[in-house]
């Protein structure tokens, strides 16, 4: 069976110590070594470009896209690939009314499997926001469904979804739900075959979140569409990644996740 890696990470802009965490970004993306990756929380404007930064010299190539822009301080969700970037869209994600603004940055990827239709993605985080969260994902199902019809290569989407398995905006994706309209479905790659009981990604174990005191969750998630007929898109294996220290310092203020997902015989 062949396969291909997949990771995603909240990068937590340049908040904290930025210039040690970028090491151990680096040094866990290095050891890694995902095939494509999801980043959120990713800066760029004139004289940096932060999906550059973490990258430069692994050989990825970075698309990039905007979702909200304070005061000329533009952050957005990064792809990093290992192969061909053919086409990135940016598509606008429902806010519910609140100030908020979230997108998804979706590129199509020329893997030696197939095109592959991958998307990044930041929903709303407010613990209060379950209802405004539950509008992105049935936009972010249609955005899916319109550039990944069910006959093409199972689609990936990875993000901070800022919501728990068992929130009904997770459940709509798990096909569980149709939050007043038509099912999905899409693999949690982690419940389906996760290597930990709880894999969560905000955790006080963490130094960068604990002051927090919110309560252990798992928020980050790879989804994909499968497996299909030609036994693309299946989760072999998922656990949690970039959750140690590297000269003292976590990379980020979420722990990762990294999945592998079967790309046919």
């Amino acid at each position: 069976m062949r396969t291909f890696r997949v990771a995603t990470l909240n990068i937590w802009n340049r908040c904290g110590p930025w210039e040690e965490r970028v090491v151990a970004i680096r040094d866990g993306l290095r050891k890694l070594a995902p095939d494509v990756m999801g980043l959120q929380e990713v800066m760029r404007f004139p004289d940096f470009d932060q999906a550059a930064v973490v990258s430069q010299g692994l050989g990825y190539e970075v698309a990039w896209g905007l979702a909200s822009d304070h005061g000329g301080h533009s952050m957005g969700n990064a792809i990093l690939s290992k192969w061909p970037i053919l086409r990135t869209e940016i598509i606008p994600l429902p806010n519910g009314g609140s100030d908020e603004r979230r997108s998804i940055t979706f590129s199509e990827l020329d893997s030696p499997y197939g095109k592959i239709p991958f998307f990044s993605t930041h929903l709303n985080w407010k613990l209060h926001h379950g209802h405004i969260r539950q509008e992105q994902v049935r936009a972010l199902a249609n955005a899916v469904l319109a550039r990944a019809p069910i006959t093409a290569f199972p689609p990936v989407i990875v993000g901070d979804f800022n919501a728990e398995p068992d929130s009904d905006e997770i459940r709509f994706m798990r096909g569980l739900t149709g939050l007043g309209g038509s099912c999905v479905y899409f693999a949690d790659a982690f419940g389906v075959a996760g290597e930990s009981v709880s894999g969560a990604t905000f955790s006080k174990r963490n130094t960068f979140a604990e002051p927090l005191r919110e309560p252990e969750r798992r928020i980050d998630y790879i989804f994909v569409r499968g497996p299909d007929e030609a036994q693309r898109g299946e989760p072999l294996s998922a656990s949690v990644c970039f959750d140690t220290r590297h000269a003292g310092v976590f990379p980020s203020d979420h722990f990762g996740v990294t999945a592998t997902i079967t790309a046919g015989r």
